[in-house]
């Protein structure tokens, strides 16, 4: 029955317009989707191009460059056209006479290192600083200095410049050192010249991982892996605040961007930057799919179509390395499980009151027990509001399951050096590993367990009664013993380590843990203080310094009363660290911890290419620490900064991390010695009878 009025409208209230549609589908959403379906289509046309019309076999003759020269002539001729434009003719002619397939390799490295170069490199620095700054109509503040949203972009433009500098000269000087394809890359290198002619059928039984090697170029890869490192940590950054009912930051903040900058200078990815190797890519990819899935977490509520991309993307990252389908299953799979059981109504979860997932730094052993059983029980109330979100996940699984039925296994090839094992010392290596490459994220934590050890366990295990010191007690002894029988019993040498002494874990192994059982049971006590460390660095300040000099932890949310609605959004372009600062859950860090262990412990081999994605994840959840308290940053605590150098430094302390700048100091360091290692201390292999092994090549130290 219709009403016998109608519905009064306010004349001085805001005017609503309905938007023309047909199925909800309106001008505006059709011209977004068609920009992106043309990027997208061009990218398919081009590549619909590339191999449907054949390229010839390496006719440059580059050194590792194999599959980049036969990309090169390709590119030459479909660019043909611009060809014809008198200033951008010399651009795409680049006429190489045969004599110059004997050229010195000198001439080599230097080749693509001139000011067109340098240009291109330049302008791609900017591009992406420009992905990670917020517009601003005004680059120049009232007072003519420039704003900070432009001195943002000029830090972040410089620092992607010398990320594709150190990669670009890194590049040229294995180029110079090393023209012949080295380790893995012979098996590499002449299986993207089979593709390059055609042969997609055709496969080398040697090599283990699919064919996603086939990538462009490893040096672009370099820099998209800080940019996509550097969005994933914003984002976390986002959903914490929102989490929180904070609000969120709408731009990069510097310890984002400096975070994604690290990651890419991680000296086991930059490394094996300048090598025909799948681990960079294999990285980006994943990167780009966790991308997806921290925004598929947000308040909105994800759709059909980016379900599609996300089986995707998860396909795309089995592609390169059959592992990443623990991180883009188990790790994003679970994450958006939870994601869903902390956005219900307390009246919704039937089975239990509330889901019990505090902050990392507010949770003990008793904690962690107590999550897991509610999110368990959680799961089991809401099967089907679970199976909606993570269904992509579960398809993904699927898949990798109907390829390892059908290939006998989950490596392609060299299946007998290869086989799944259960390697649990695996998950003991681990954290010496991130004690070694993460050392300056540790300092503030070994300093506290050195000046006061009372009060750092306190704050490691959060004893705050006898039950949980009893239960924290029972924690300690339990991992212990754990640790032994696990030394005892589930050490496997596989004999690659013992057979190869190019790498650097032949060493660590020889000094350390086949030295005698005596020595390998005592590392028990380095494998805990390493673990240790690494959790309270994940877990991030414990507590917070107030004005009269003692500890005021922060106090508990309920988890579950979470505001649905997105909160508003900062206008600050360089927001301080207290966005950066927030802890990652336990559920989070507990889930972390699991897809570490079910990547790691089925390798029977140790290599740090393997512990890459672990270290790259654990790196994004590490919460900023400033050196000066981020809950001074009230109007009147900044009154006491004071001027001058002394307050410059004050208000650098809140605005940057200082263990970020160590840790890129310290990344640097290393990457020197092992770029100089490997191609200035090569060596030969002799047999017993002195003469030269191998056919007399240079045998290079490597990770």
């Amino acid at each position: 029955m219709a009403p016998a009025y109608s519905a009064y409208k306010s004349p001085y209230g805001p005017k609503y317009y309905y938007q023309p549609h047909v199925a909800g589908i309106t001008q505006k959403t059709l011209f977004n989707a068609g920009i992106k379906a043309g990027m997208f289509g061009g990218v398919a046309l081009f590549t619909v191009i590339f191999f449907a019309s054949g390229i010839p076999p390496d006719p440059g003759g580059y050194p590792h460059g194999a599959y980049c020269s036969a990309i090169n002539h390709r590119c030459a001729q479909l660019l043909t056209p611009f060809q014809k434009v008198p200033f951008l003719r010399n651009q795409y002619i680049n006429e190489i006479p045969a004599s110059d397939n004997t050229m010195e390799t000198a001439q080599l490295a230097s080749h693509g290192l001139t000011v067109p170069e340098l240009f291109k490199g330049l302008a791609i620095a900017f591009i992406l600083s420009r992905l990670l700054v917020t517009c601003s109509t005004n680059s120049f503040s009232l007072s003519g200095l420039p704003s900070p949203s432009l001195r943002a972009g000029v830090l972040k433009t410089i620092g992607f410049f010398a990320l594709f500098l150190a990669a670009r000269v890194w590049l040229s000087l294995v180029s110079k050192h090393v023209p012949e394809p080295y380790l893995d890359e012979v098996f590499h290198i002449p299986q993207a010249q089979t593709y390059c002619e055609g042969r997609f059928w055709d496969w080398d039984d040697k090599i283990t991982t699919p064919p996603g090697l086939l990538r462009y170029n490893n040096l672009l890869a370099t820099l998209l892996t800080a940019l996509l490192a550097a969005q994933c940590r914003h984002l976390i950054e986002v959903r914490a605040a929102e989490r929180e009912g904070k609000p969120a930051p709408r731009s990069v903040s510097f310890y984002s961007f400096h975070t994604g900058l690290n990651i890419a200078l991680f000296p086991v990815i930059f490394f094996f930057s300048a090598l025909y190797y799948t681990d960079v890519f294999s990285t980006l990819i994943v990167l780009v799919a966790y991308r997806n899935h921290l925004s598929r977490v947000s308040p909105q509520r994800s759709g059909l179509v980016n379900d599609i991309w996300t089986v995707v993307l998860g396909v795309a990252a089995l592609f390169m390395r059959q592992t990443n389908v623990f991180w883009v299953v188990v790790y994003m799979g679970g994450l958006e499980a939870m994601h869903v059981l902390r956005g219900l109504k307390p009246g919704a979860l039937e089975c239990l009151k509330e889901v019990y997932d505090p902050p990392l730094n507010q949770s003990g052993p008793e904690d962690w027990l107590f999550c897991v059983l509610t999110l368990a029980a959680a799961t089991i109330c809401n099967p089907l509001k679970v199976l909606r979100q993570v269904w992509p996940h579960i398809t993904v699984l699927a898949l990798f399951a109907s390829f390892v039925a059908w290939n006998g296994g989950v490596v392609l090839g060299d299946k007998s050096n290869h086989v799944a094992t259960i390697h649990l010392s695996q998950m003991l290596y681990i954290w010496p590993l991130f004690a070694f490459f993460s050392a300056p994220l540790f300092l503030p934590s070994i300093f506290s367990a050195i000046t006061h050890p009372h009060r750092y366990l306190y704050h490691l295990f959060r004893t705050t009664s006898l039950q949980s010191t009893l239960i924290t007690t029972a924690y300690l002894l339990l991992t212990t013993l754990l640790s032994l029988s696990i030394i005892k019993y589930n050490t496997i040498i596989h004999p690659f380590t013992l057979a190869d002494n190019r790498h650097y874990m032949f060493y660590i192994f020889r000094y350390t843990i086949l030295r005698s059982p005596a020595v390998r049971l005592s590392l028990v006590a380095v494998y805990t203080l390493c673990r240790w460390l690494a959790w309270d660095t994940l877990a991030g300040a414990p507590s917070f310094p107030t004005t009269s000099g003692k500890l005021a932890v922060p106090k508990s949310r309920n988890t579950a009363q979470v505001n649905k609605k997105t909160p508003p959004t900062t206008n600050e372009d360089c927001p301080p660290l207290d966005s950066s600062s927030y802890p990652p859950s336990t559920s989070k860090s507990l889930l972390f911890l699991l897809t570490t262990t079910l990547s790691l412990i089925t390798a029977p081999l140790v290599e740090p290419r393997y512990f890459i994605l672990p270290w790259v994840f654990y790196r994004l959840l590490v919460p900023a620490s400033p050196i000066l308290s981020t809950s001074s940053h009230s109007p009147d605590s900044r009154k006491g900064d004071g001027a001058g150098v002394v307050g410059s430094v004050v208000r650098l302390g809140r605005m940057v991390d200082v263990r970020l700048v160590l840790e890129t100091v310290w990344f640097v360091m290393v990457n020197v010695g092992t770029m100089y290692v490997f191609l200035e201390r090569g060596f030969y292999w002799r047999g017993e009878d002195g003469k030269v092994a191998d056919g007399g090549r240079v045998q290079r130290f490597m990770w």
